[in-house]
């Protein structure tokens, strides 16, 4: 049997926040950026096997997978479970562009009571739960990186960034943990 490489976060294992915020390193996933024109959609959410959104600051789920609205013709696809999107999507028999980001992602959720104000620090959005409710999501920026963030619960987001931003992103969002905290 071939010796496989486990996949590992570049900020695997580390923790932060505050008593009023927890961050911590998502395991890894499958991801792809997915880009499409709104004629595709309907054979592309077959093949994904969940209905992808068409309005901005969305998204869509089914089970472990989840779409995120990035763009007018523009979505990032993520599988919790590690399902070969790739493999999925080239059954869709219509017009795509689909690559493979898993290596080049990392998450880090930030939940609890302090989330949305840990997220405010950095990012210009408007983060309330009525402007950004729970399944928002949008590409923006936390300091000086960009992110796509995602609302999965009332105090819960997924901060996804490239992995070479992913030490600055979780040591700025540690220190907006620590001032939410108090």
């Amino acid at each position: 049997m071939a010796d496989v490489a486990i996949r590992k976060p570049a900020i695997a294992g580390r923790l932060g926040g505050s008593a009023a915020v927890r961050l911590t390193t998502a395991p890894t996933v499958s991801r792809v950026a997915l880009r499409a024109p709104a004629g595709s959609l309907a054979a592309i959410s077959s093949a994904l096997g969940l209905a992808l959104p068409d309005a901005p600051k969305t998204s869509g789920r089914a089970g472990d997978r989840s779409a995120l609205w990035i763009g007018p013709d523009e979505w990032l696809v993520i599988d919790e479970a590690g399902a070969d999107l790739i493999a999925a999507l080239s059954g869709a028999g219509t017009l795509h562009s689909a690559t493979d980001v898993s290596h080049r992602n990392v998450a880090i959720i930030v939940s609890g009571p302090g989330a949305e104000a840990t997220l405010s620090a950095g990012c210009p959005q408007d983060l309330s739960l009525f402007s950004f409710p729970v399944g928002a999501a949008s590409r923006t920026i936390f300091g000086k990186a960009e992110i796509v963030l995602f609302r999965t619960e009332e105090d819960t987001f997924r901060v996804e960034c490239w992995r070479s931003f992913s030490d600055y992103v979780f040591g700025l969002l540690n220190e907006a943990a620590h001032d939410a905290g108090h």
